[in-house]
Order: structure tokens, then sequence, then C-alpha cells
């Protein structure tokens, strides 16, 4: 079965309000999808992580520089297309964009060699381990607000009345505000209900500790991307001085780059984001390398149905850590702002939101590769094709 065409579809809109987070507010919410057909007519949709003009640039990396490089290779030869890849563009890039375009592509080969057996791709990977998963719900976002602490207050209580048992909020609005913030937050929620704060690397290691501290006594869960990724000393510190679990991960890429960040001993929770650091088939080799440290994993997730459902499949496929009878379970990242590409695109939707409210949990889908096919008419209504 060979690759005859690889293909991108960019879509965007404008959201209802602006939202944010410690590095920048945004309007528009896009999201990059990548098919690959197949001469068996077998087509395959991954996803690229990277939003709004970067996104444009990934289509380009696709389509230009790697799709003639793969059309009319074995689409079932996974491992041989993404090295092929790889070592063509080692020269120019072991990380960032590359990589994010390389994922899309190698999402969409996983998808096909699903489709190609009539097995879902936990299936595929050896498992499935379980056969739903607990989902946690993301908001909280930085806005343009005059009270943005009694707003997060009242979205946390209503995410939480949805049906979720775990929530995500964001900070980086200085340290003494965020700590508020996370007060606030803490305030519309019951007790039982983790909560967990994402910096998008906002601090250094010093601002970090003081909010860390902070958090400890407001019993949240974990701390994300405390300082930049680039801070090893910084995370390790972190993880050293406090009892709150230090989480990131989402801006590494590939088992090399992961290597380094789990023997430096940096993180409790790593967070690999499949569309970003290499696609499935360096995701496993990531993961393996978490266990291999007995650090647990909690996929980043971040985009569209495709990747969700990419996702739920790699959640069922990763085996407890360290097992038992009750095992502290990897847990789905559910967007619950205005995401039309999670609730339109799919032409079978995954019912995330009616699966929190009956259980807090989610089933995954037993269906050929990831089991989300895009529903054509979604993606001509949303297309973009330059600058927004």
């Amino acid at each position: 079965m060979k690759i005859t065409a690889v293909k991108s579809h960019l879509i965007g809109y404008d959201l209802p309000e602006t939202l944010g987070y410690s590095q920048q507010m945004y309007r528009r919410r896009t999201a990059h999808l990548v098919e690959v057909s197949t001469d068996a007519g077998i087509t395959g949709w991954g996803e690229c992580f990277g939003p709004g003009n970067v996104a444009l640039a990934n289509r380009a990396i696709v389509e230009a520089v790697i799709a003639p490089m793969i059309v009319g290779r074995d689409a079932l030869a996974r491992e041989v297309v993404w090295h092929h890849v790889y070592n063509l563009l080692r020269d120019h890039g072991q990380k960032g964009m590359p990589l994010q375009a390389l994922s899309g592509i190698d999402i969409a080969l996983w998808d096909i060699a699903g489709k190609a057996t009539g097995l879902s791709i936990a299936r595929l990977l050896g498992g499935p381990f379980r056969t739903d998963v607990p989902v946690y719900g993301y908001g909280m976002m930085l806005r343009p607000s005059a009270d943005l602490a009694a707003d997060f207050t009242r979205e946390a209580a209503a995410i939480e009345a949805m049906g979720f048992r775990a929530v995500k909020m964001k900070v980086g609005c200085g340290v003494a505000e965020d700590i508020r913030l996370v007060e606030a937050t803490r305030k519309g929620l019951r007790d039982e209900t983790r909560l967990m704060v994402d910096a998008n690397h906002a601090y250094h290691t010093a601002q970090a500790l003081a909010v860390g501290r902070a958090l400890e006594g407001l019993g949240v869960y974990w701390f994300e991307e405390p300082v930049a990724p680039e801070d090893r000393d910084g995370y390790r510190t972190l993880r050293a001085a406090l009892s709150v679990n230090i989480a990131g991960g989402e801006a590494e890429f590939t088992r090399w780059g992961w290597r380094d960040l789990l023997e430096g001993r940096c993180l409790s929770i790593a967070q690999p984001e499949v569309c970003g650091l290499g696609g499935i088939s360096e995701f496993v080799k990531v993961l393996a390398l978490a266990h291999t440290h007995f650090v647990p994993v909690v996929n980043h997730v971040w985009g569209s149905a495709v990747s969700v459902a990419t996702n739920l499949q790699l959640l069922a496929a990763q085996p407890p850590l360290p097992g038992g009878l009750h095992p502290d379970e990897p847990m789905l990242e559910y967007d619950t702002t205005h995401n039309a590409f999670l609730t339109e695109l799919p032409q079978e939707d995954l019912d995330v939101l009616g699966g929190v409210r009956e259980s807090g949990r989610v089933a995954v889908p037993d269906r050929p590769g990831h089991g989300v096919i895009p529903n054509p008419d979604v993606l001509a209504r949303y297309r973009i094709d330059a600058p927004a």
C-alpha cells in the first residue's frame, strides 16, 4: 500500500471572547490537520501542534518538504518513513516545527494502519489496558477582566458541575496575583476535586518557588511548566524543594530531548504532546523512557477531535504505573472553552462531555485507527488560506 498524496487542512474561526495564557492573548482558534491518501483507497488523518501562523509554516513543511520525501513509500512502514524524514531534516531542526509537521503525518499513518487491519490504535499498541479514562477540564484562561478572580471562582464551579472531578487553570499575572487566582479557583471547587495550575513557563526559579509553596498549602495536584523548558536546573530545584508535583514536557521533542529531561530528574509528571514531539511512533518511545524512570505520563492535549481521539487511544494503551489494584490512572485533558473543532468536526461524536456527566470518564472508541473522520463540510466552512 503506497502513499499517493499528503494534504494539509488549516481551519480557524474567531472566538466569542479573548482568551490567553502567560505568553499572549488571542481571539482566534485554529487547527492544522493532515490527510494522507494511499493507492488502496484508505485515508488517514493526523494533526500538527501549532496555532495561527505557526500552522501556516507547518503546512509548508508538510506539503513542500516532507510530502515529496514520502509519496510512493509504503504507508505501513511507519518507522521507515519516520526515520527517512527525520534523517533528512536532522541538519535543519531536531526540534520545533519540523517535528510538529512530521507528527501529523505519523499520526495519519497510524490511522491508516488501524483502518487497514480493522484495529484501533490502542489494539495496534498491544492494549487496551482500560476501556475508559478519567477526564480533567481545562479552563480558567487569562482574559481581559475587571475581576478575574471572581470569574475563575465561577468558572471552576461551572466546570465541576459539568461532572469533571479534576480541573486545570492558567496563571501568569505575577506572583501575588497568581496566588490570589489559585485561591479564588480553589474556593469554587469541592475539597475532593483535583486542581492543577499551568504557568506556561511564566516564572524564573525564585518566583516559581514562591508560587509553589503557596500551591502546597492549597492542595494543588500539579504545577505545570513553572519555568522555561530550557531551564533544566530550575526544574530540578523545584522538584527537590516542593511537595507539589512538577509537570511539564509539552515543549520537548523526540526520545533524545526526553532522555535528558527524564535522566535529569526534572519532572514528577511527564506531559508529552503527541502532535508535536514526533507523532505516535515517537510517543511510544518517550512513554517507555518515562516509565523506565518511574515517571507517570499524563498526555498534553490541545487541538481538535483528531488530537483528542489520538490521545484517547494512547491513554488506553498505557500500562498502569507502577501497577496494583487501584492505580492512579492517566487523565485526558479536555478544553472546556469554546472549541468547534471538538464538537462539530468529527463525523461520529466522541461524546466526551456525555461521559463526564455520567461518571467523570469517557469511553475509548474501539474503531479502526483513532476513530475520527473529519466532516468535509466543516473543513470547508472553517478553511483558512492566509495569515489571520
